[in-house]
């Protein structure tokens, strides 16, 4: 394939040396792009992946002057295989790993209690937030915000009490050998960081670059002075800033390109793109492929189901499932099987250590929070689906999902499917329009505002499809008074 104007000028601008942003759309070939740019010189380079999938394809595309790996694998080269006796622990409930740090009591805040089980939970989610950042200390904005604690008061309260037991967490980390604290794959990515790692390379590519957690940002951009630095992504499509990744591409000090020509799907689809794109206020606009004939409309035998959340996925999986097709869930099974474990320890009168559902006692308080309190409204599709179908039903369907390779049909929701793609795309109807905005003056209410958010989310669903896209569940876009402007 012969590349296009955009990936010319991309190579050119990579051969003068200077640093480079790449933001490249749904489809536009930007690892084709990257090899496109690796091949013009004898350089030796780095190309850090989004995960190991994409890092071992990236190796069959890239000459062997480029070492593909992730993030991680560099980490673990460095530092991380000297805990490899830890990487192998088995599982600890969260407060015995609390008690082994000296978190034995509870603790009340405000009209809250908060028994030893949750404080230890909220300690090792704080180790985790810490991890996930540049920084190199332990303060208030890494302990997590507590439903029923939200005010600054009641927060300021909590972190003082904790980060004494979360700064004892990371101290057990760095032992070698045992520690109280399950050691994960994060703390030696998190260790490595905080050694500022020179990486051995002429120039570095960054994949992904808008859904970059801020601990790789630190290393990657800590290069600059002995290697060319170029980042390629998509911020339409940076979607996880609610686990704190980080579109590190908008502010990045160097030229800035486009790709645009998506070979993935056709001209009709990519009008679609770009209506989510105008809402998500981006400046980027996609062309699709003339000879791609891309359609809108119904999906009756759809290669892909993808849903705005887990439980929409599961409410797919069951009705997919009691209509006799073979299933597959995108990602697996894990979220939902432990929002089922949940439920059914909640039903059963017994705490649970979700850190969803960590406030509520019983099922019953679930249920009057999903159903009365305007925070718990995410909520109520999945006590609606637990209270029609039981914990054990939901446990049987993620036990009964296939491969991919055997199903006649993958369930996953948006997140889980961005980077892929499948010929026939069907979205699912827990993607709701938004709701008018209460203005609380007695006046008529405003009208609904896509948040740029959902509009983002939307895209990515949407552009998952070369053949077939049935728009389902956001199909109300038509009838928006947003898409009209």
């Amino acid at each position: 394939m012969n590349p296009t104007d955009e990936q010319i000028a991309a190579a050119d601008t990579f051969r003068a040396g200077g640093h480079l942003a790449l933001q490249a759309g749904a489809g536009t070939g930007k690892t084709t792009t990257l090899a496109l740019l690796a091949q013009t010189t004898k350089r030796r380079g780095r190309y850090l992946a989004y995960n190991r999938a994409i890092a071992t394809d990236a190796r069959t595309r890239f000459p062997t002057t480029v070492a593909c790996k992730t993030a991680h694998a560099l980490a673990y080269a460095a530092v991380g295989h000297r805990y490899t006796r830890r990487l192998g622990a088995p599982r600890r409930p969260a407060w015995q790993t609390g008690h082994a740090l000296g978190l034995a009591k509870p603790l009340r805040i405000g009209d809250r209690e908060l028994t030893q089980k949750t404080l230890a939970n909220a300690t090792l989610r704080t180790v985790s937030r810490f991890c996930h950042t540049a920084d190199r200390t332990f303060t208030c904005h890494h302990v997590p915000r507590l439903r029923g604690l939200e005010a600054q008061a009641h927060h300021a309260e909590l972190a003082h009490h904790l980060l004494p037991f979360a700064r004892e967490a990371w101290t057990d980390l760095q032992h070698f050998d045992d520690g109280a604290v399950r050691f994960d794959h994060d703390h030696y990515l998190k260790i490595w960081a905080l050694t500022q790692p020179c990486i051995e390379a002429d120039f570095l590519f960054l994949d992904e670059a808008q859904d970059t957690n801020p601990v790789v940002e630190q290393v990657f951009l800590a290069q600059r002075d002995h290697a060319q630095l170029v980042m390629v992504g998509d911020s339409a499509q940076a979607i996880y800033h609610w686990r704190g990744a980080k579109d590190v591409m908008t502010g990045f000090d160097g030229t800035h390109l486009t790709l645009s020509q998506s070979f993935r799907f056709g001209p009709r689809l990519a009008e679609e793109a770009n209506r989510w794109l105008g809402l998500a206020d981006a400046p980027l606009r996609l062309r699709g492929t003339d000879a791609i004939p891309t359609e809108l409309g119904p999906a009756l035998r759809p290669d892909a189901v993808l849903c705005r959340t887990n439980v929409g996925a599961m409410a797919q999986v069951m009705q997919l499932m009691a209509a006799g097709c073979r299933v597959a869930l995108g990602g697996g099974g894990q979220s939902l099987q432990s929002l089922a474990l949940a439920a059914r320890d909640l039903k059963e009168g017994r705490r649970t250590h979700h850190p969803e559902l960590l406030l509520f006692t019983t099922w019953a308080d679930l249920q009057d929070y999903a159903a009365y309190d305007p925070s718990g409204r995410d909520l109520q599709p999945f006590v609606d689906l637990v209270d029609t179908h039981g914990p054990d039903a939901i446990l049987t369907s993620v036990a009964r999902q296939v491969s991919e390779e055997s199903a006649e049909v993958t369930v996953s929701t948006a997140h889980k499917a961005k980077g892929r793609e499948w010929a026939a795309v069907k979205i699912a109807g827990d993607f709701a329009p938004p709701s008018p905005v209460e203005t609380g003056d007695g006046k008529p209410a405003r009208e609904p505002v896509v948040d740029d958010g959902e509009a983002r989310l939307a895209y990515v669903a949407v552009t998952r499809t070369r053949t077939l896209l049935d728009l389902g569940g956001l199909a109300w876009i038509d009838n928006h008074p947003q898409e009209d402007n």
